[in-house]
């Protein structure tokens, strides 16, 4: 049975994954720059063939993934309706999904074709018309949800999410957006799987009880 999945959220101790003020020099908001660095230490050891804990799950967030999710804020920086059809996202020409990815906005727009085989549709539907759709894409494979923490909390509040990875780093940023914030019974229907830790980071799985 396909999977809907998140993996490599990165949190910061105070339980923020986003900061304030997203925008075009700011992707991530004002003071989450870094938050990912054992991500891209990750990565680059994976192309180095080297392994290790933080290696383990970024690897596991590419497995058997056929679409992806992710929210208006985390395809681009604009907000409102669209000033032109210009912005393609943050990838460059060939982003890295390589699949078809189901973008949550009200301001809706035609779909975008992309080198490599990613073609970005924009949708104001319900999670639940949006994951159907997605599922399908996906064609027997799981889905993916990329970001941010709004639409993460959309699907989760809606107890649609089979896994989520989260990886915590040792910062305080005491500003933000909170991922598990104002979930109410939607968070009921899952428990830790696994907590395990490397320098950079602590990994917390959470699946459906």
């Amino acid at each position: 049975m396909p999977k809907l999945r998140v993996h490599n959220i990165t949190v910061s101790v105070d339980g923020y994954a986003a900061g304030p003020r997203q925008c075009l020099e700011h992707p991530l908001g004002e003071g989450f720059e870094g938050m990912h660095e054992w991500m891209f230490a990750a990565m680059r050891d994976l192309a180095d063939g080297k392994g290790g804990i933080d290696v383990e799950y970024v690897e596991r967030s590419e497995e058997n993934i056929g679409a992806t999710i992710m929210g208006r804020n985390m395809f681009g920086p604009r907000r409102g309706p669209w000033e032109d059809e210009s912005w393609t996202g943050w990838w460059g020409p060939n982003p890295p999904y390589h699949n078809d990815v189901f973008v949550h906005t009200h301001h809706l727009r035609p779909s975008v074709v992309m080198e490599g085989g990613t073609t970005f549709h924009f949708t104001d539907e319900p999670v639940e018309t949006v994951l159907a759709r997605a599922f399908e894409a996906a064609a027997g494979k799981d889905v993916r949800i990329g970001g941010g923490p709004g639409t993460v909390q959309q699907y989760l509040r809606a107890g649609l999410l089979d896994e989520l990875h989260l990886a915590v780093v040792p910062r305080l940023l005491g500003r933000g957006e909170r991922l598990l914030d104002n979930l109410g019974d939607g968070i009921d229907g899952y428990r830790v799987a696994e907590l395990v830790g490397s320098p950079a980071a602590t990994h917390v799985r959470l699946v459906r009880r």
